[in-house]
């Protein structure tokens, strides 16, 4: 087996983020690809999962995104066995408030009973005494939900005051929930679905970006639709990259708060998805960009 890398490339273009006292590089990598068709069960090719998740070490990634729910427990497993002991500097960010069905659902499991075990399982799964940060999923599969949050949120709080977590986010949540949870405690991190196609949340990135709070992209590239649209291919033409990565380098660009958490099975698809940190887009670019969702 090969041996985990213990020290890592010069950080990547696009600089870096604080997530309270860890410090990120803005391009980091997403797990949940890893898992099986429909995020459940293995991988086809295990050896091939962790080889993406040593290169993207290698690359100079310093967050990687995981879940327990993920497979379940598959992604996880990955994780720890392609890179534990883990380099100095980087960090695994996880995620609890949502469990998985036999039949590929995502059940709530927001009880504070619930949330513990999930934290505990997410410990054992990586190999670690103490999570870096941990988002508390609320909504459902087709988006966020209204409602008040301080019951799991205020759960997730007291696991971090037992030293069993580091630093608590938020994701797939209102507005409202937002401004709700970071009432009860700080919040280092919002994760939801954002991309050139999908803008809804703009006013509250900016104004997390003004309190210094990371704003995290889930479905970064559209997800299980990828993006398409013909000013997207005009402007990956025009500059000499691909579509994919265009769409990057426009989040990086959006807004310095952004942190991306792209996903993929392949070597080849992770390069290429770095290679983004080093696109800059010109203001034309950017504005025919903006135009997708005019």
């Amino acid at each position: 087996m090969t041996t985990p890398p213990t020290t890592q490339s010069p950080a990547l273009p696009g600089g870096t983020w604080t997530l309270g006292d860890l410090t990120v590089g803005r391009l980091g990598y997403g797990a949940m690809q890893l898992a099986g068709p429909g995020v459940l069960g293995p991988p086809a090719d295990e050896d091939a999962a962790r080889a993406v998740l040593r290169e993207a070490v290698a690359l100079g990634v310093t967050h990687v995104d995981t879940a327990e729910a993920y497979g379940p427990h598959v992604t996880n497993r990955l994780v720890r066995e392609a890179l534990h002991p883990y380099p100095e500097g980087l960090h695994v960010v996880t995620k609890v408030g949502a469990e998985r069905d036999a039949a590929g659902g995502w059940p709530v499991a927001r009880r504070p009973a619930q949330l513990r075990r999930q934290v505990e399982q997410n410990l054992e799964s990586l190999g670690l005494d103490v999570l870096d940060v941990v988002n508390l999923r609320m909504g459902d599969a087709t988006g966020p939900r209204p409602g008040s949050l301080a019951e799991p949120f205020g759960a997730l709080v007291d696991l971090q005051r037992e030293g069993l977590v580091r630093h608590v986010g938020l994701s797939n949540v209102t507005a409202e929930q937002v401004a709700e949870a970071r009432g009860i405690a700080p919040v280092v991190c919002v994760q939801n679905m954002y991309n050139l196609a999908v803008r809804h949340d703009d006013a509250l990135v900016d104004a997390l970006a003004r309190d210094g709070v990371a704003y995290v992209p889930f479905f970064p590239l559209g997800g299980f639709s990828p993006l398409q649209s013909a000013e997207l291919t005009a402007v990956a033409q025009r500059v000499g990259a691909s579509p994919m990565a265009v769409a990057l380098a426009w989040l990086l660009q959006r807004s310095p708060n952004i942190l991306l958490i792209p996903g993929t099975r392949s070597v080849a698809h992770l390069r290429e998805n770095v290679a983004a940190a080093h696109l800059t887009l010109s203001e034309q670019d950017v504005a025919d960009l903006d135009a997708i969702v005019r």
